[in-house]
């Protein structure tokens, strides 16, 4: 009998993770973690700089270039208090254009210590080479539990300059400590282009400049996408069952290249390094689906549940693909940006990807559900043995190779 995701009890997908088996701090070189290899049914043990001798012949990796924005701020009030204003995702412009801005924009933020900021603008003084500036937050209504806050600073420098001088680079939760100099680079991927995420696209994060070379040396395609990666990435499952739970909504795009190296690809393995890239790609084929039924769509909107509700309507991944190629071509645009809610746990099937490469995921996180739909039970096998046998766990931990 088929699985119905929303039925999913949450319980089923938690471990125990003591806090010591957290890596705490990147290892000194990034490929030389331990990887991971599930692949028909068995289990091996390796090391990341291996990669393109344990790869499927003729695979394409396809990569999420997003970057880190340094989006913790901290504004001292006269009496004393701090307030951090950590910036989600802009307010009523995209990503792009809210870094370009050069005088004010709006963003959504969740706010620590909100309860000491009573009323009025935040103001604070920073430097950039030698030149004095002044920025000041002003905080508008409330969206759920976060607000929408407007910054306005002095001196003709963009945002994107701002925040990368001013802010403080978010590291995960659970890693219990502050952000350090040498985060700003090992909590970004060598291949981070475009700024937009609060969290690193961690599978990402084992790959060196030489190891990418040495894949394209031995005849392996790359394709490098965008999902923004948001807060929501380190949302547990508080609910007791998958159906009661709501998927954080982030921001993709793709190339119109991309997705034509994607579909002339078909027939050959493609692999996801992240379950962003997994999310992404997913996510273009179900908007070519829903495409196939109202051609005249005016932008990218996968919703949560999409997958299971248009299931009756499923068309063949080529088509899927083409219908969004013939969509941008009659939109005359280069870029496919969108946003997705999708969810994918047990019972979804997978339409475009082979394996995926990824790190290990916390208990009862959406992220292992995403693990589970693609190799079953099996995860508690791969887990364990990460367990028993010295494997770090999250976002600088070590890593997995997963073959269908």
């Amino acid at each position: 009998m088929p699985i119905n995701p929303r039925d999913i009890s949450i319980a089923n997908y938690d471990y125990p993770l003591p806090d010591e088996r957290i890596a705490k701090f990147p290892l000194a070189e990034r490929d030389q973690s331990k990887l991971l290899v599930y692949k028909n049914g068995t289990i091996n043990e390796s090391q990341f700089f291996h990669l393109p001798e344990l790869l499927p012949e003729g695979a394409m990796l396809l990569f999420n270039n997003t970057k880190v924005i340094h989006a913790r701020l901290f504004f001292r009030k006269p009496t004393g208090s701090v307030i951090e204003v950590f910036c989600l995702e802009p307010h009523g412009m995209a990503v792009s254009q809210a870094f370009e801005q050069r005088q004010r924009c709006t963003w959504l933020c969740f706010i620590g210590n909100n309860k000491k900021w009573k009323e009025g603008p935040l103001t604070r003084q920073f430097e950039i080479n030698n030149t004095t500036h002044i920025i000041t937050a002003t905080r508008r209504e409330a969206v759920g539990n976060a607000w929408i806050v407007e910054f306005e600073w002095s001196g003709g420098i963009s945002f994107a300059e701002l925040i990368d001088s001013v802010g403080v680079i978010p590291l995960p939760p659970y890693l219990h400590r502050e952000a350090e100099e040498s985060d700003k680079e090992r909590y970004q991927t060598v291949y981070a282009h475009y700024e937009g995420s609060v969290a690193a696209p961690t599978a990402g994060l084992h790959f060196t400049d030489a190891l990418l070379d040495n894949l394209c040396s031995k005849g392996f395609k790359t394709e490098y996408i965008t999902l923004h990666v948001g807060a929501g990435t380190f949302k547990p499952v508080s609910t007791d069952t998958i159906g009661e739970h709501e998927m954080h909504v982030e921001k993709v795009q793709i190339s119109r290249t991309n997705l034509q190296h994607i579909l002339e690809h078909f027939g050959k393995p493609i692999i996801p390094v992240g379950t962003t890239t997994v999310r992404t790609l997913e996510s273009a084929y179900w908007f070519g689906v829903q495409l196939q039924s109202n051609p005249d769509l005016k932008a990218m909107h996968v919703l949560q549940w999409d997958p299971y509700t248009l299931e009756s309507m499923n068309i063949p991944a080529e088509q899927s693909y083409g219908n969004v190629l013939d969509w941008m071509e009659r939109q005359d645009i280069e870029h496919l940006d969108g946003d997705t809610q999708l969810l994918i746990a047990p019972g979804y099937k997978y339409k475009v990807i082979s394996g995926l490469i990824t790190n290990f995921h916390q208990p009862k996180s959406t992220l292992l559900l995403l693990v589970s739909a693609l190799i079953g039970d099996a995860w508690k096998e791969c887990y364990q043995y990460a367990l028993d046998n010295g494997f770090r766990f999250l976002s600088y931990g070590d890593s997995c190779l997963f073959l269908k």
